[in-house]
Formats: C-alpha cells, sequence, structure tokens
C-alpha cells in the first residue's frame, strides 16, 4: 500500500468530521503539491455525493483535482483517466448511477461502495503522476 492509499484510507476511517469522496482523494496528494489542507478541503468541499446532486462521482473529480494540481492536464492524460474508471464501471462515472448498478448487484453498504471509489480513484491518480514523473517518492 501506498502511502496516499494510507492517508485516504484514514480519512475514511475518520467519523467526524467527515471527508467527503472529492476531498478524500485531494487530501492525500494536496499538501506535497504545495495546497494547504484547509483550502483543500474547501476547494472539494461541494464535489461529494457528485457534486451533492448525484452527477459525477466526487472521488473521480478529486482525481481531476490532483492531477490539475500536479499540471496534468492534457486531454490524452484525462481521457485515459475518463476511459478506464468507465471501463471498470459499467461506462458509467455519474454518482447516483453507480450506487444504483452496486445496489443492483446486491451491495447495500454505500460506504463500502464510495470507499473503494476513493481508493481507486488514489491509485490511478498516483499511477499517473508517476508515469509522468511527478511523484518524487
Amino acid at each position: 500500500m501506498s502511502i496516499y492509499y494510507e492517508r485516504a484510507k484514514a480519512l475514511r476511517e475518520t467519523v467526524s468530521p467527515h471527508y467527503n469522496c472529492a476531498q478524500s482523494v485531494l487530501l492525500p496528494f494536496a499538501e506535497e503539491a504545495g495546497l494547504d489542507r484547509e483550502l483543500a478541503l474547501k476547494l472539494s468541499s461541494n464535489f461529494g455525493s457528485g457534486m451533492k446532486c448525484g452527477s459525477v462521482c466526487g472521488a473521480i473529480t478529486g482525481g481531476l483535482m490532483v492531477l490539475g494540481l500536479y499540471g496534468v492536464e492534457d486531454g490524452k492524460t484525462i481521457g485515459a483517466y475518463f476511459r478506464r474508471l468507465r471501463a471498470n464501471h459499467e461506462n458509467c462515472v455519474e454518482c447516483a448511477q453507480l450506487l444504483k448498478i452496486d445496489r443492483d448487484k446486491g451491495n447495500t453498504n454505500q460506504k463500502a461502495h464510495c470507499d473503494g471509489m476513493v481508493y481507486e480513484c488514489v491509485a490511478l491518480v498516483e499511477e499517473i503522476l508517476r508515469e509522468q514523473g511527478k511523484l518524487s517518492d
């Protein structure tokens, strides 16, 4: 397990305060990239629960924030990020639909689903950043 995964896991295990999915992906990387923790929390506060309306998954948008923070903005990489996530989730990236797909499979533990999305996005973002030489550890 990487340090970023461990940080995300600690955030997801914290009951109070609650860290939304976007915050749980952004925070593990933020400070090393020069983004203050409190600012990162505020920046990502409205992206949990699919922008608070079931739209694009907060973990996915948190990953996009991290990629942007590290200067990864090219369409090819961002497109690959989305394609990989869609391939893993029945071509879906929307929070409400992802949860419905999971429930239809008999998985009723929403927290476990969201934790899984966070960990998947942290791992994918870390992989991309390492491939591009953006992480030094």
